[in-house]
């Protein structure tokens, strides 16, 4: 063990550390925790102003428990990553129920709770409660990684084992927040993934990877992501003004939000038109449906998977009893309902590029 690691961290943090964010310093745990979901998979840039508006709109707990999922969803709209929603709103509930407001105050507790795992427990155990859990992130270790030149790929068993050893070990353990709010933030603004300030870095003397220059072969990682495509191709059928809409369901991207009508095709789709299978079945003959509009192709990279497709806006003279179970609404009440960032782009483009029929 390096033992003058810590001390150069706190030292760095304490005279040259000028990141500013809104939940710094912050000692109520629930706008911690609020804050840490939010940033999960979230940018910080990104995530500030969703951070606010969430506390102005629910300045408590049970705020935020009381609140309605269409409310909660329609207000994390375009943070993506749905299921951190849904935790939210359940982690919400439970705490009002079982802990009558008050969020709990151990580690083992607060793990327990929905959507959090250890990395979130220690964040909110160290800042909130000032126990001595370090925190684990992406951050951390490739900090931890460069710092001690480690080759021990990071998402295997035995990396996870040697990375949380060493940062637990590196805590200090009578300011754990302080320390780990240091660490991340030294992280996000000195050692960064890419061009990190090497030649300004207070642990640079002692750094393994700057030593051997391998500080862009570190952190390792044993699996390669491997990205799925899907090809998404939206109907927006239009019946005397009204749009239908449903919710999606099930285990999948954006459970629990609103989306026209859906072919997911196994490849991509050259020609759209009314003898396209998927819609002449889903117009049952209609005379005089037609297509209006079909949109350019819009892309999404998700973590895992790429979503391609159009919006191909149809109108039809009778309702569509294929659609019984969608909900048809008036295109001014779109806003009411949380969709997807996939489909919020192309809703919120005033003039798409369409090629027109």
């Amino acid at each position: 063990m390096k033992p003058d690691f810590t001390r150069r961290l706190l030292q760095w943090n304490k005279n040259s550390n000028t990141r500013a964010m809104p939940w710094k310093g912050e000692k109520d745990p629930y706008k911690i925790w609020l804050s840490e979901i939010i940033l999960q998979q979230t940018r910080v840039e990104q995530g500030w102003s969703y951070y606010e508006k969430f506390i102005a709109a629910f300045p408590t707990i049970i705020h935020l428990a009381k609140a309605s999922d269409e409310k909660v969803f329609k207000m994390w709209e375009g943070l993506g990553y749905y299921s951190r929603c849904k935790n939210l709103i359940a982690t919400a509930r439970k705490i009002a129920s079982e802990y009558n407001g008050i969020f709990p105050a151990t580690y083992d507790e607060i793990e327990a709770l929905p959507g959090i795992g250890p990395y979130t427990a220690s964040a909110i155990s160290s800042f909130a409660f000032n126990l001595p859990h370090a925190v684990l992130d992406g951050n951390v270790q490739r900090i931890i990684a460069r710092y001690f030149g480690i080759t021990t790929p990071i998402d295997t068993t035995a990396g996870k084992k040697q990375f949380q050893n060493l940062a637990q070990e590196l805590l200090k353990p009578d300011e754990p927040g302080i320390y780990n709010q240091a660490i991340m933030d030294f992280g996000a603004v000195i050692c960064k993934p890419q061009n990190p300030l090497c030649n300004t870095c207070v642990q640079q003397k002692e750094c393994e990877a700057f030593n051997q220059n391998t500080v862009s072969q570190l952190p390792v990682k044993q699996k390669a992501l491997i990205r799925k495509e899907r090809w998404f191709y939206y109907f927006i059928i239009e019946h005397k003004g009204k749009w239908y809409i449903k919710q999606r369901t099930g285990k999948d991207i954006w459970e629990n939000l609103f989306e026209f009508v859906l072919y997911e095709a196994p490849a991509a789709v050259e020609d759209i038109t009314l003898k396209t299978p998927f819609l002449k079945k889903l117009v049952n003959g209609q005379k005089a449906a037609h297509i209006e509009s079909i949109s350019r192709i819009y892309r999404q990279q998700l973590t895992h998977q790429t979503i391609h497709g159009r919006f191909v806006k149809v109108k039809v003279q009778e309702p569509l009893p294929t659609l019984s179970n969608f909900l048809l609404i008036d295109k001014k009440e779109l806003s009411k309902y949380a969709f997807p960032r996939f489909i919020t782009t192309f809703l919120g483009e005033p003039a798409p590029p369409a090629q027109l029929f």
